[in-house]
């Protein structure tokens, strides 16, 4: 991997990426992000401290895409939403909905299998307070890119909040105005790679945002329930 930085903004200018998935665990090109991972290894070298590489079935149909990982979630136990209330709330739905088989424990050794799925983040490491910076969502693109180029066999794309909404849009060279940010909407997207692909979304499973009812269970599975009526009709 080669990288240029801009040393006045500390911000990422020309990522070239080799055609992979996941970034290595020592991935340079987020400046910000390589200071807080080197931060939280000598504070808890017991954690992951590393990208988090996607977790997924054989030939998924559905890609649920989050935003980044949590701090004392996935970047502690190094598989996605898990470790944090947002993990709870996901794989209790998913499993639910016929998405995921085994009992899920908030750890990455319980055993559990996804069935037609996959759950990836747009940036791939932890942020500071959680949000990430737009060159740093540009600089892990590529990597999004090549997931969905690897995997042939994805129909669905469920987008956790509007970030990751906006992010696979760009990803995949749309318009945003074209497909607006809607809780439980569904977006039939023109082909992309020789395939097309429809957009779920929903507002983020976040504890912040089921505190405040932005977000109910009821309507998180309601997202669901649109999901299964549209990949296996």
């Amino acid at each position: 991997m080669n990288l240029e930085t801009d040393s006045i903004t500390n911000t990422i200018t020309d990522p070239i990426i080799d055609p992979i998935t996941d970034p290595g665990r020592d991935c340079p090109l987020c400046p910000r992000l390589v200071e807080l991972r080197e931060k939280w290894r000598a504070a808890e070298p017991d954690w992951h401290n590393a990208p988090v590489d996607s977790f997924n079935s054989p030939n998924p149909k559905l890609m649920v895409l989050g935003l980044a990982p949590g701090l004392r979630g996935a970047n502690a136990t190094g598989r996605p939403f898990t470790g944090d209330y947002a993990g709870d709330l996901l794989y209790a739905t998913l499993e639910k909905y016929g998405f995921l088989s085994g009992t899920y424990q908030a750890r990455p050794d319980d055993g559990i299998a996804l069935i037609d799925t996959m759950i990836t983040n747009a940036v791939r490491c932890v942020p500071p307070e959680n949000k990430p910076i737009g060159a740093e969502i540009n600089a892990c693109r590529p990597f999004l890119q090549n997931t969905l180029k690897a995997h042939t066999s994805l129909i669905g794309v469920l987008a956790l909040g509007r970030i990751a909404h906006d992010t696979f849009l760009r990803t995949l060279g749309l318009r945003l105005k074209d497909f607006p940010f809607g809780h439980a909407a569904i977006h039939d997207l023109p082909a992309w790679e020789g395939k097309k692909i429809i957009l779920f979304d929903s507002y983020h499973c976040s504890r912040y945002n089921t505190n405040t009812r932005r977000l109910t269970t009821e309507m998180f599975e309601t997202v669901f329930k649109g999901i299964r009526a549209r990949l296996y009709d």
